[in-house]
């Protein structure tokens, strides 16, 4: 066995963001098709392209990639940048494209199986169901937190509980329709129902929280 040293990954050595998306992405695949346990750090590696090394230097372990894909799937859809509200941009036209993208990421192929990936593993392991809830729902709640607290400190929304609210907010958009997809007994809705779903969330949200 060579005693030759493994190249150092620290804080010097800069990495290759396009390995980092491919181990993303196969992290992406792997999980929803073999599930948290039946995924393997070698599996991810060989699928991305890369050494499992390369894996480790970008993610210590299989719980901080998973948390890393899970965090990765929702900024696709609803970057940071969209609980910011731009000068002059109506707080009504923030909160459709909130809703809109948050639509695109519930209704996804991709999400639609990680729910249900997360339901039958949630109860068995009740750690790996805290990562997801963290690196997913929590930080869009929180998001939306701030973005609600602005409003109410500026005046256009009287808003007891920004944390309350945010829950509100997002549960208006899941609805039934989502229900009935995550449990395979509905298709998808269309681009012109999830936009009208979208529209009639705001205005119902809107219409409860205007001074």
């Amino acid at each position: 066995m060579s005693n030759t040293p493994l190249p150092s990954s620290g804080p010097g050595r800069p990495k290759d963001p396009a390995k980092r998306e491919a181990i993303l992405e196969a992290a992406k695949c792997l999980f929803l098709r073999y599930g948290y346990a039946g995924s393997s750090m070698e599996a991810i590696a060989a699928h991305a392209g890369v050494s499992k090394l390369t894996v480790y230097s970008h993610f210590t372990d299989k719980e901080t990639l998973f948390c890393a894909a899970v965090k990765a799937k929702c900024e696709e859809q609803l970057p940071e940048l969209f609980f910011e509200r731009p000068d002059g941009v109506p707080l009504e036209g923030v909160l459709l494209n909130i809703a809109r993208g948050f639509n695109r990421l519930i209704n996804s192929a991709e999400s639609v199986e990680l729910h249900r990936l997360m339901s039958s593993l949630g109860t068995q392991d009740p750690q790996l169901a805290r990562v997801f809830y963290e690196a997913g729902p929590k930080r869009l709640l929180s998001e939306m937190e701030r973005l609600l607290s602005k409003a109410n400190e500026a005046g256009q929304l009287r808003i007891e509980s920004a944390s309350v609210a945010a829950d509100q907010f997002f549960s208006l958009l899941k609805g039934c329709a989502n229900f009935r997809l995550l449990i395979g007994c509905g298709a998808p809705q269309s681009e012109a129902e999830q936009e009208q779903h979208a529209q009639s969330a705001v205005q119902m949200f809107i219409r409860a929280y205007r001074l």
